[in-house]
C-alpha cells in the first residue's frame, strides 16, 4: 500500500455481515488530511457501520484499514484512540450524575502525586470551554444541562484528545441551536486548519455544502459516488441518493381517503423539550380508514414523538385526539392496545422483541390476555393456533416457531414485530421505519403486508426516511421539520422535490 500524503486513513474494500444483511458491500473509502469528509445516505445506507468501524467500535467481516500507508487492526476502541481517532455519537455517551469536569476527563484522568488531580480538571475543562465559547461552570451536574449543551460537552472531551487526528462526528448538530451550530462550525475550521480530519455525518444538506470539503455518497451498503463539494449542489447529492430505478411494490388502489371515515384527528398535537423549545409544535393531522398516511422529516424532526403521543410515553403533551369521532384521554400502552391502536417501534431489537424468548411467545406477547382460561392460565392450544395463523398470514419463513427469536433473519424478525401487533386485531397501525436494516427483497414483503392490512380497512401511520419508501406506499404525506408540520402532500404533489424542500424547511432557524 503506497502512501499518499492526502489521505490519512484509506479503508479497503470493507464488508460488514450482520445476520440477514449485509450492511457494507466492498467499500473503500479516503478520509483525507485536514479536511471535512463528509459522507451522506439514507437511513441505514452503512455510513455508521463503517464509522463505528474506523473508531474500534466493531470489527469488519473483511477488508483492510490503513492509516498513512501502514496496515492497522483495531480490536477496540481504545485501539483507534492511541492512534488519534475518536468519534462523537448520536446518542450522547455521558454521565448524567457527575460533573462538568469528570465527563470530560473520564478514562483520561491528570493526576498528582497518586491522587486525581481536581485542580487541573477544572482548568483544563475551563480552557476547552472557551475555546467553544461555552463559559459553562465544570462543577454543573451533566443531567442538569439541556441536550444541545450536552451535546457541546461531548464534542469538548474529544477536542481534550492530545494525538487527535481523525474526528468522527455522528449528526453532531441535531440537537443544536443556529448559534451553537456556527461555534462547532469554527471550531471544525480550526480544527482542519491544523491538519486534523474530520469525518462529519449529517442530513442537513444545507450544512453540508456549508462546512464541508468533500462529500462520499452512500446507497445501500456501497459507496455510490465521490466529490468535491466546490464542484456539486444539492440536487445532485439528492439524486445520488436516491439512485435510479429502485423500486418498491406500488398499491393497487390508493383509498379516495376524502370518501371514507375519519378514523383519528390529531389537533394541535404540543410535546415541550426539556430546557425549553418543542419535540412538537401543534401538530394537526386526520387518519381515514384504510389510508396509509407517510410521515416524512429529517432525524429529530419529530416523527417518531407524534407516535409516542398516540401511545401514551409521553403523558406531558397537549392538544386533542379523537377515535371515531370521540374525544379520548390517552392512557397507558396497553390502554391504547384496548382502544385498537398497534405500535411498531422503530429500534425493533430494544423495543420490539424480547431477545431470549422463542418466535412463538414474541408473537403472541401483546395478546396474551385473550389466551387466558377461566382458572387464570394460559390455553396453549389457543396460543399455538392464533401464532400459527399468524405465521402463515405475514409470511414469516420459520423452520420452527419455538426456536429463539435471533435465530431469524432481519426481515423476519420485523415480520414477527408486524405480527405481534396484528394479533391484537387493531384499527390503527402505528409503524415506526417498519423497513430499517431490512433487505430489498424483505422490505418488499413488508410493504405487500401493509398493503394487504389497508385493504382489510386498518388505516396506517407510516414513518420512513426514504423518500422512495414513503413516496411508494403513502396515499397522504405530512412532512415534519424541527417539530411543525411543513407540508400535507397529496397526488401529483408527492414529489421527491416537495419532501426535501419541505423537510428542510425550518432547520436554519435555532431551537
Amino acid at each position: 500500500m503506497s502512501t499518499n500524503d492526502e489521505i490519512y486513513l484509506h479503508a479497503e474494500k470493507i464488508d460488514k455481515i450482520y445476520p440477514g444483511t449485509k450492511a457494507l458491500d466492498q467499500v473503500s473509502f479516503d478520509i483525507k488530511r485536514g479536511k471535512v469528509n463528509v459522507l451522506i445516505g439514507e437511513n441505514g445506507a452503512g455510513k455508521s457501520t463503517l464509522m463505528r468501524i474506523i473508531a474500534g467500535i466493531e470489527k469488519q467481516s473483511a477488508g483492510k484499514l490503513y492509516l498513512q500507508g501502514r496496515e492497522v487492526e483495531f480490536n477496540s476502541t481504545v485501539d483507534a484512540r492511541k492512534e488519534g481517532i475518536a468519534i462523537i455519537h448520536q446518542e450522547l455517551c455521558l454521565f448524567p450524575n457527575m460533573t462538568v469536569f469528570q465527563n470530560l476527563f473520564m478514562s483520561s484522568e491528570r493526576t498528582k502525586g497518586g491522587f486525581l488531580d481536581d485542580a487541573e480538571h477544572r482548568k483544563l475543562a475551563k480552557q476547552v470551554l472557551a475555546r467553544l465559547n461555552y463559559p459553562i461552570d465544570p462543577d454543573t451536574m451533566v443531567g442538569d444541562l439541556r441536550v444541545g449543551q450536552q451535546q457541546m460537552i461531548e464534542i469538548a472531551r474529544n477536542l481534550l484528545i492530545p494525538n487527535l487526528k481523525i474526528l468522527i462526528m455522528d449528526e453532531p448538530t441535531s440537537s443544536l441551536s443556529e448559534q451553537e451550530v456556527e461555534v462547532l462550525f469554527n471550531i471544525m475550521r480550526e480544527l482542519t486548519a491544523s491538519g486534523i480530519s474530520i469525518v462529519y455525518i449529517s442530513h442537513r444538506l444545507e450544512e453540508l455544502m456549508r462546512i464541508g470539503d468533500f462529500v462520499t455518497i452512500f446507497r445501500d451498503g456501497r459507496l455510490v459516488a465521490e466529490a468535491a463539494v466546490k464542484d456539486i449542489d444539492v440536487p445532485w447529492i439528492v439524486k445520488q441518493m436516491v439512485g435510479e430505478g429502485k423500486s418498491y411494490p406500488k398499491r393497487e388502489v390508493a383509498v379516495d381517503w376524502e370518501k371514507t371515515d375519519k378514523i383519528l384527528e390529531v389537533k394541535d398535537l404540543t410535546l415541550p423539550k426539556s430546557g425549553g423549545g418543542y419535540l412538537l409544535n401543534k401538530v394537526s393531522f386526520s387518519l381515514h380508514k384504510g389510508e396509509i398516511l407517510g410521515i416524512y422529516g429529517l432525524l429529530g424532526a419529530g416523527r417518531t414523538e407524534i407516535f409516542e403521543c398516540i401511545m401514551g410515553m409521553r403523558p406531558n403533551h397537549t392538544g386533542e385526539i379523537t377515535l371515531n369521532g370521540q374525544k379520548i384521554e390517552v392512557g397507558s400502552v396497553s390502554d391504547q392496545i384496548d382502544k385498537g391502536f398497534a405500535w411498531l417501534p422503530e429500534d425493533r431489537q430494544r423495543d420490539g422483541l424480547i431477545q431470549t424468548m422463542s418466535i412463538d411467545k414474541n408473537i403472541a406477547l401483546s395478546n396474551i390476555g385473550k389466551y387466558v382460561n377461566k382458572f387464570g392460565l394460559i390455553d396453549n392450544k389457543k396460543e399455538d393456533q392464533a401464532v400459527k395463523g399468524m405465521i402463515d398470514e405475514v409470511h414469516i419463513k420459520v423452520a420452527d416457531k419455538e426456536l429463539p427469536i435471533l435465530s431469524l433473519s432481519g426481515g423476519n424478525q420485523q415480520k414477527v414485530v408486524f405480527a405481534k401487533g396484528a394479533l391484537t386485531g387493531p384499527q390503527i397501525m402505528l409503524l415506526d421505519e417498519p423497513s430499517r436494516g431490512i433487505d430489498i427483497g424483505a422490505k418488499t414483503e413488508i410493504f405487500k403486508l401493509i398493503y394487504q392490512y389497508a385493504k382489510k380497512g386498518v388505516s396506517l401511520l407510516v414513518v420512513s426516511s426514504e423518500l422512495e419508501e414513503i413516496i411508494a406506499i403513502a396515499d397522504r404525506i405530512i412532512v415534519l421539520s424541527n417539530g411543525q408540520k411543513t407540508a400535507e402532500l397529496t397526488g401529483d404533489d408527492i414529489t421527491q422535490d416537495n419532501l426535501v424542500k419541505a423537510s428542510y424547511m425550518g432547520h436554519h432557524k435555532a431551537d
